[in-house]
């Protein structure tokens, strides 16, 4: 590995174990054994190569909870069955101790100090809008159209931020996949009697 990819690994390291505002740019320099010029030469600021590093460690968790979906039982795209599937993946992954996910809400916090970071993480927000819904609705991520991405991705992540949220403030009164579920079948049917009407 180049010094680029030791800083970004030794930075991912850094988050996990320190979060965002404790971790300084000495901190990301030892873990990677690479020297402070490299942070501005490769990244332009600690932030940014902060940023990049929360970005790369969302996709390697994502990964993991899509893996989950594509190793399911065969659910139909679109389905409730489907919904609380993926759910329930997404759940696994903010009951492990020491959780990314709570890293995040650190950084959803802190967001008006740091407007460049929030800004490259909003952008890479929208991103992830687009990623979900294929493990939701099926297809591919390039297919998703903007206007889909701007409503049922944001649909989902406001799901997953709540989600994010209360797991991280009280996992043992945080929603699980089926309670979700069962939410969603109550708003699906709320709305079949009001079609009826």
């Amino acid at each position: 590995m180049g010094h680029r990819e030791d800083l970004l690994e030794g930075a991912k390291r850094c988050l996990l174990e320190k979060g965002f505002v404790r971790t300084t740019a000495r901190d990301i320099v030892k873990e990677s054994g690479t020297n402070l010029a490299s942070i501005g030469y490769h990244y332009g600021s600690k932030d940014k190569l902060l940023a990049d590093a929360y970005v790369s460690l969302v996709e390697g968790v994502s990964d993991a909870f899509d893996a989950g979906e594509r190793a399911t039982t065969g659910t139909e795209p679109g389905s409730v069955e489907r919904f609380q599937e993926v759910w329930s993946n997404v759940i696994s992954t903010m009951r492990q101790p020491g959780s990314l996910w709570h890293l995040s809400m650190e950084i959803v916090v802190m967001g008006d100090r740091l407007p460049e970071v929030r800004d490259h993480l909003a952008r890479a927000q929208r991103e992830g809008a687009r990623g979900i819904i294929p493990m939701f609705m099926g297809g591919m991520e390039e297919d998703v159209p903007d206007e889909t991405v701007d409503t049922l991705g944001k649909f989902y992540m406001t799901l997953m931020m709540g989600l994010i949220a209360q797991w991280t403030f009280d996992p043992p009164s945080a929603t699980t996949a089926d309670e979700l579920t069962a939410g969603l079948r109550r708003v699906i049917e709320a709305a079949s009697k009001s079609q009826e009407a």
